[in-house]
């Protein structure tokens, strides 16, 4: 082979293959922490494999809400059979809607509130993330209703989950919930039966040797810090 050639081949080769540390960065770089520093409103919450609490057990959630007042979060993944139809029987235009309501939390289910994504803000609404928007007020669900959105674009949930600062902290620093950053394809997830599944296996995403994602567990979780309260918010009128 002439020396041509040679240097053709190698060039090649450096610009085809990564370098180890490319490699590791762009496929190992773990995409979640659990640095409860880390936590903020928009951000989404990933219930831990040692999380075996029935109320979060194999939950992904989002929050919408996290300062000094509480921490207010909606369950993206717990979808029921009840149509929109049923859940909004006050609203006209929500009549004929089939799709489904999702069940947001243990608190406050007789409270509706709905998320929606839509490129231009809504009046009224709480900016989230992104193009990510909370509906919590009677006026405003019937305005985004008769606007008939997308059932891939606007989720309805059924009751909150809800915390303080420092309990929340707790049950990260204690292994329970994992923190991904925002992402509106995972909120409008159009398979949230196995959205738990497929999140928990991307905090497995570390370094060779490195200690495994989940081995601190949650089980004495909820005897340490008790369950989840109310925020004493008023989400709905």
């Amino acid at each position: 082979m002439s020396l041509r050639k040679l240097c053709f081949f190698t060039m090649l080769a450096i610009i085809a293959f990564p370098s180890e540390n490319e490699v590791r960065s762009a496929v190992l770089l773990p995409v979640q922490s659990k640095n409860a520093k880390e936590l903020g409103a928009g951000k989404l919450l990933v219930a831990s494999r040692g999380l075996t609490d029935p109320i979060f057990a194999k939950t992904v959630v989002l929050l919408v809400q996290y300062d000094d007042e509480g921490v207010v979060g909606l369950i993206l993944n717990r979808r029921t059979d009840v149509p929109l139809s049923r859940v909004l029987e006050g609203v006209k235009a929500a009549n004929h809607r089939s799709d489904p309501a999702y069940l947001g939390g243990p608190v406050e289910t007789p409270g509706v509130f709905a998320l929606l994504r839509s490129r231009a803000k809504p009046e009224g609404a709480q900016h989230i993330f992104g193009a990510v928007y909370l509906i919590s007020t009677k006026a405003l669900f019937e305005q985004t209703i008769s606007a008939r959105p997308d059932p891939r674009d606007f989720h309805v949930y059924l009751g909150y989950a809800g915390w303080t600062k420092n309990q929340l902290r707790k049950e990260v620093e204690l292994g329970a919930w994992f923190i991904f950053p925002p992402g509106a394809e995972t909120v409008f997830d159009s398979d949230p039966d196995s959205l738990w599944s497929r999140m928990i296996q991307k905090t497995d995403l570390k370094w060779a040797g490195s200690e495994p994602a989940d081995a601190v567990t949650a089980r004495t979780l909820m005897k340490k810090t008790g369950p989840s309260q109310s925020t004493d918010n008023s989400w709905y009128d």
